[in-house]
C-alpha cells in the first residue's frame, strides 16, 4: 500500500497528464458524437453497429481484449427484422493482486434532428461558452449519456498506459448498444456469462445518470421502477354527424379511465398503490437535508413555472421515495393539423407508474387492471376495455457503506475539493438492478454529468469541466478501489 504523500504525487501526475491532454480527449469525443448511433429508429442500425466497432478498436488501442458478442436479430412490430448491435466484452489485467473492476456503459443515442429545435447539429460536438463564462460546453446528442462518461473511464485507463504506471485495478468492460432501446439480448448475455466473464469480478461501476445539481458532485444509490401500460377501448372508425350524441364513444371512455388515474396534486388513485411503500427512515431524512439541491434552479433546468410541492424535502421525496404516474399519449387519435369529424375507433392510453422498492410488479399489474376495470364498468360502455402491461422494471437499491461508495467519495473528495451529496434516481435504471441481481456483486452509480446537461432532450451537452474532472474522478477512483480493497 503506497504511503499518502507517494499516492498524492502520483495523483498529481495523473491529473497534469489528464489537463495536458484535454484537447485529444474531447477530439475523440467529437469523433464518437458524429456517429448516428441512435439505436431507437431501424434506417440508423448500421450506425449503432459502427459505433460498436469504433468502441472495440478503441479498447483494442489501450491494450485490452475487446471480444465483440454476437446477440443474433430481433423483430419489429411490423415484421421486419434487424441485426442486434454485439455486445462488448473488454478485458485488461490479470493480476490476482489486484482488484477487477467492471465499467457498464453503452453507445447508442436517443433521436435527434436540428429541427426538433437545436441550437447546432446534434451530431457535431460543437463547444460554446456557458452562462457563467468560467463554463465551456460540450453540445452534441451522446455527450453526457452516455459517449462522454464511457470515454472518461477509458481515458482515465489511457492515462496509467502512457504515463507507464502499474494499473491499480484489473479492468473488465461492458459496452452495449442497445440501452435507448430497452438493453435487448443484454439479461440473457449477463446470465450466460455470470459464470466466465464476471466471475473475478469484484465491483461493478455505471456512469449512465446525472447529478442532482449543475455544480455539486454525487453519488446515485438507488433508482425508482417503471411499468408501463397500455388501456384500449375499441369499436370502429364512425362519422361524428351520423353517430355523434347516439354512441358510447371509445375516446371519451378512454380519457375518463385516464382521468381516475392522478388527482391534481400528482396523487396516485389507484386502491393500494402506496401500501408496500416504505416508511421514511430518521437516516433517509437526515440524508435528504444535507443534500444540496436547489428547487429554483431545477425548476430553470427543466423550464416549468411551478412544482406540486414548495420545499426541498418533499421534492425529493417525491422523486425517490414514492411511487409517480404519469400519462405519456393516446395512439388512434387524430393528431394532425387541422380537424377531421370522425369518432375514432379503437384509442390506446399509454402511461407508466415509476414503483419504488418494495413495490411488487404483479401486484401493481393487479390494482391497476382493477381500478380501471371498476372505473369502465360504472360507465355501461358497450366498448371493449384491454389493459395490458408491455415494460415491467424493478427499482434498484444499493448500500451506501459499501466499500465501493466510501473509494468513490474518497475520490471525488480529492478531484472536486468536496463531499458528494448521496442521491436516489427518479427515474429508472434497469441495468443497476439488472447487475445486482444476476452477478450478486456490489454496484454503484458513478455520475459525472451535471443536472442541466439535458440527456434525451434537445442541445444535450457534458461540460468541458465535467468531462476532464470525470476522467480525473476515474483514475482517483480506481487508484481508491486499490487501496482499500
Amino acid at each position: 500500500v503506497m504511503s499518502s504523500s507517494s499516492s498524492s504525487a502520483l495523483e498529481k501526475e495523473i491529473f497534469q497528464y489528464i489537463d495536458e491532454h484535454q484537447s485529444d480527449f474531447i477530439k475523440d469525443l467529437k469523433e464518437w458524437v458524429a456517429v448516428e448511433s441512435d439505436s431507437v429508429q431501424p434506417h440508423l442500425r448500421k450506425e449503432v453497429i459502427r459505433m460498436m466497432a469504433l468502441t472495440a478498436d478503441r479498447l483494442a488501442a489501450l491494450g485490452a481484449t475487446a471480444n465483440s458478442v454476437n446477440l443474433g436479430s430481433h423483430q419489429l412490430p411490423d415484421g421486419q427484422v434487424l441485426p442486434l448491435p454485439s455486445v462488448i466484452l473488454g478485458e485488461l489485467g490479470k493480476d490476482p493482486q489486484n482488484p477487477t473492476v467492471c465499467f457498464y456503459g453503452h453507445v447508442d443515442v436517443q433521436p435527434a434532428k436540428k429541427e426538433d429545435g437545436w441550437s447546432t447539429d446534434p451530431y457535431t460536438l460543437t463547444e460554446v461558452d456557458g452562462v457563467q463564462l468560467s463554463i465551456r460546453n460540450l453540445y452534441g446528442r451522446g455527450a453526457t449519456d452516455n459517449k462522454g462518461p464511457v470515454l472518461a473511464c477509458i481515458n482515465a485507463v489511457e492515462t496509467f498506459r502512457a504515463l507507464k504506471l502499474a494499473m491499480p485495478v484489473n479492468f473488465k468492460f461492458i459496452i452495449e448498444g442497445m440501452e435507448e432501446a430497452g438493453s435487448l439480448g443484454l439479461e440473457k448475455l449477463l446470465e450466460e456469462e455470470n459464470q466466465s466473464f464476471f466471475s473475478d469480478v469484484d465491483y461493478i461501476v455505471i456512469s449512465d445518470n446525472l447529478w442532482l445539481s449543475n455544480k455539486k458532485p454525487a453519488l446515485t444509490y438507488g433508482s425508482r421502477g417503471n411499468a408501463c401500460f397500455f388501456v384500449e377501448c375499441g369499436s370502429k372508425d364512425l362519422h361524428s354527424g351520423t353517430f355523434g350524441g347516439i354512441i358510447h364513444e371509445p375516446l371519451l371512455d378512454l380519457i375518463a379511465l385516464l382521468d381516475s388515474l392522478v388527482d391534481s396534486t400528482g396523487r396516485i388513485q389507484i386502491p393500494g398503490i402506496y401500501d408496500s411503500v416504505a416508511a421514511l427512515t430518521e437516516e433517509e431524512r437526515k440524508l435528504y437535508e444535507s443534500i444540496e439541491f436547489d428547487p429554483e434552479e431545477h425548476r430553470n433546468n427543466c423550464g416549468v413555472k411551478k412544482f406540486l410541492y414548495g420545499t426541498k424535502e418533499e421534492i425529493l421525496l417525491h422523486l425517490w421515495h414514492y411511487p409517480s404516474l404519469s400519462i405519456h399519449g393516446i395512439e388512434g387519435a387524430f393528431h394532425e393539423p387541422g380537424i377531421k369529424t370522425v369518432i375514432p375507433a379503437k384509442v390506446i392510453g399509454k402511461f407508466s407508474i415509476r414503483q419504488v422498492p418494495h413495490m411488487d410488479l404483479s401486484v401493481v399489474k393487479q390494482q391497476v387492471v382493477e381500478h380501471l376495470e371498476g372505473v369502465f364498468s360504472k360507465r355501461n360502455s358497450p366498448n371493449k376495455l384491454k389493459v395490458s402491461m408491455p415494460l415491467g422494471a424493478k427499482p434498484w437499491l444499493a448500500n451506501v457503506n459499501d466499500l465501493l461508495y466510501k473509494a468513490a467519495r474518497s475520490a471525488i473528495k480529492t478531484v472536486f475539493g468536496e463531499d458528494p451529496d448521496f442521491i436516489r434516481d427518479g427515474s429508472t435504471i434497469p441495468v443497476a438492478r439488472m447487475f445486482q441481481t444476476i452477478t450478486q456483486k456490489s454496484v454503484m452509480m458513478l455520475p459525472i454529468g451535471a443536472a442541466d446537461d439535458g440527456e434525451h432532450s434537445q442541445n444535450e451537452k457534458i461540460s468541458r469541466h465535467n468531462y476532464i474532472e470525470g476522467t480525473k474522478l476515474f483514475a482517483a477512483f480506481f487508484l481508491e478501489i486499490s487501496k482499500l480493497h
